[in-house]
């Protein structure tokens, strides 16, 4: 999505995340980084959805979506990566309903779909930029059909 060239808050925003992700040494902190990234394209759909156009739309998603399949694949590849079997379904559960959500946001556009993922890269990017922690925060518990789980332990 372009941002407003005239935006001096834009540019400055822009040019802090060039620096901090070039300058990021934490994977965590990197991944958290790139979801809040996520975030502000997201939320800028949401304050300029009257003026908005398709391709803003498939582009902020695919970005988030892009997110969400890395942390989807790493989780169902790297059973020997440090996270316990739960963390790692909870994450692609996760992953699953953010894909979910992000069709039916294409399907069928409304803004207001858009609050739970900007909530849900919050809170993940939360818990991956605090420092102290020694494992990735439990994945925020969206509402899920049930029966919708996926067991990754075997």
């Amino acid at each position: 999505m372009s941002q407003n060239r005239n935006d001096p808050y834009a540019k400055a925003t822009s040019a802090y995340d060039d620096h901090a992700q070039a300058h990021t040494t934490n994977q965590r902190e990197l991944e958290g980084r790139i979801l809040l990234k996520s975030n502000r394209k997201l939320q800028a759909l949401i304050n300029n959805w009257d003026d908005r156009n398709k391709d803003q739309l498939e582009e902020a998603l695919t970005y988030n979506r892009q997110i969400w399949l890395l942390f989807y694949d790493t989780a169902l590849e790297n059973k020997d990566g440090g996270r316990p079997n739960d963390l790692r379904s909870n994450i692609v559960n996760l992953a699953n309903f953010i894909f979910k959500r992000e069709l039916e946001i294409i399907s069928k556009p409304a803004k207001e779909k858009l609050n739970i993922l900007i909530n849900i890269n919050r809170e993940i990017a939360a818990g991956l930029m605090t420092r102290n922690q020694q494992s990735a925060p439990p994945p925020v518990k969206p509402q899920q059909p049930s029966g919708a789980r996926t067991d990754i332990s075997g």
